[in-house]
């Protein structure tokens, strides 16, 4: 069959089987260094917890069977393994079944984990990995050549998430329309990076430019990603550099190059072996019967379940973000329909006085990611996912964000608890644990060029008010 014969994107299907190797592999590490604060036995948001009140039918997941901190960690180090494997290209060293087998393993295993991660883990990227990963499942070996159904799904992929991206900001917040969001977004994004006070300090006109040219991207790019080559490949060659712009600009962990993953997979690898001077594709062999039987099925499937993400992204009602299985195929994504004008920022602080007086001195907790020292330039931390600070950032937003879990680590702060300290870059209280806490929300901006070069400040805050007036663990 002319579908399972094609050769022509050999060298794409081998960058994007190495790339999502490494995003599992970053993936799986970190859940390895965070599920314990998050959800282990006595995490914030237990999974023992979780499974008990939520049955295998809605949220299929290995640790349904059975959970324990140490069978979590088992599995997340395997899987960091494997993905290790699979970067240095063990799947192509063993029978087509076993490479199939060896990409099949991730998936359950990070499906396992998404499915009982609960808020943590409910972020865009955690499904789009899911789905982009079990596709590479079906991509095959340097046995066979790239199966172009497999392929088009992938493209599929790459639509839904920049054409449902595009289509949540124009129905959304009219600043997309008026192209004046990136006069806020720079510095209202979750995770800011070490360039963004410079993105955020562009002439206006450059940001609207920035908007026009997301808008066509995310509107225009996804379309034109279905016509004939050489144009597919100019189009996800466009779609590369605007996911570099977003890579440099900020910190949206594996999001940016998962999307670079899926744009190489549209461009002609012979014109691109051409181009860069590499040899040309190799000779395949026939694929087995049982093989393209496999991916007409597979196929089949994902068109009969592209019905829920086309009628949504044809609704008036657009929902962003959504697994309509709980398997993550087929989901639809989308990000920023609305833009914060203004950033806010929840600092924590303690002290270790007995009473509480207005002499009182209260020291702040430092996180990884997330601004609180307004000296300290925003860290590079992408594709690393810091899943702490990322809902801290919600919870600035709203306290309805923190509800679930805040509470909790409170209280693993005031224990000192070892487990939740590792997700902070900088502890106040060493020694021993505070007797009071409290939360302050600030409002942050960054300086202009002015106050940067007489304070050396990145931001400037001002104090909001409570967030969580002084506890101590008795409260």
């Amino acid at each position: 069959m002319e579908w399972f014969a094609d050769g022509d994107y050999w060298l794409s299907r081998l960058v994007f089987q190495r790339g999502l190797a490494v995003l599992y592999f970053i993936a799986f590490l970190s859940t390895a260094n965070q599920f314990r604060a998050l959800i282990g036995e006595r995490g914030l948001l237990p999974v023992p917890r979780f499974v008990a009140s939520v049955p295998f039918r809605r949220s299929p997941s290995i640790f349904q069977l059975h959970y324990s901190d140490r069978f979590f960690a088992l599995t997340a180090w395997t899987g960091t393994v494997l993905s290790v494997a699979l970067a240095v290209g063990a799947a192509d060293r063993v029978p087509l079944w076993a490479s199939m087998l060896m990409w099949a393993v991730p998936w359950v295993l990070y499906l396992s984990v998404v499915n009982v991660g609960q808020t943590w883990f409910g972020f865009m990227w955690e499904s789009l990995l899911l789905e982009a990963g079990f596709l590479a499942i079906f991509l095959g070996n340097e046995d066979v050549p790239p199966p172009v159904l497999v392929l088009f799904l992938l493209r599929w992929l790459l639509f839904r998430l920049e054409f449902g991206a595009g289509l949540i900001k124009l129905r959304h917040d009219p600043c997309w329309r008026d192209l004046t969001c990136l006069y806020y977004h720079h510095e209202t994004q979750p995770m800011p990076g070490p360039l963004t006070w410079y993105f955020h300090r562009l002439p206006r006109p450059l940001h609207r430019v920035e908007v026009a040219a997301s808008h066509v991207a995310q509107l225009v790019a996804p379309v034109m990603l279905f016509a004939p080559q050489p144009i597919a490949s100019v189009v996800a060659g466009f779609i590369v550099v605007t996911q570099l712009w977003l890579v440099a600009s900020g910190n949206f962990a594996w999001l940016n190059w998962l999307t670079i993953l899926l744009a190489v997979t549209a461009i002609d690898g012979v014109r691109a072996a051409d181009v860069l001077g590499l040899p040309q594709p190799p000779s395949f062999a026939a694929p087995p019967t049982w093989y393209e039987i496999t991916v007409l099925a597979v196929a089949g499937l994902m068109v009969l379940l592209s019905y829920w993400p086309v009628r949504n992204l044809l609704s008036r009602h657009q929902v962003m973000n959504y697994s309509f299985n709980p398997f993550h195929l087929m989901n639809t994504y989308g990000a920023f329909g609305t833009i914060g004008r203004t950033r806010y920022e929840v600092v924590l602080e303690g002290t270790d006085e007995p009473e509480i007086t207005d002499d009182t001195v209260w020291r702040a907790y430092g996180f990884k990611g997330k601004p609180g020292d307004v000296r300290r330039m925003p860290p590079q931390v992408a594709p690393y996912h810091l899943r702490l600070d990322w809902m801290m950032w919600f919870a600035a937003i709203s306290p309805a964000y923190a509800g679930p879990w805040f509470t909790a680590f409170l209280v693993k702060l005031l224990d000192n608890d070892p487990t939740v300290l590792k997700l902070l870059r900088h502890n106040p209280f060493p020694s021993s644990p505070p007797t009071f806490l409290r939360a302050r929300l600030y409002r942050y901006r960054f300086t202009d060029r002015h106050e940067l070069r007489q304070t050396h400040a990145w931001w400037h805050r001002t104090l909001v008010g409570e967030y969580v007036p002084p506890v101590a663990k008795a409260d």
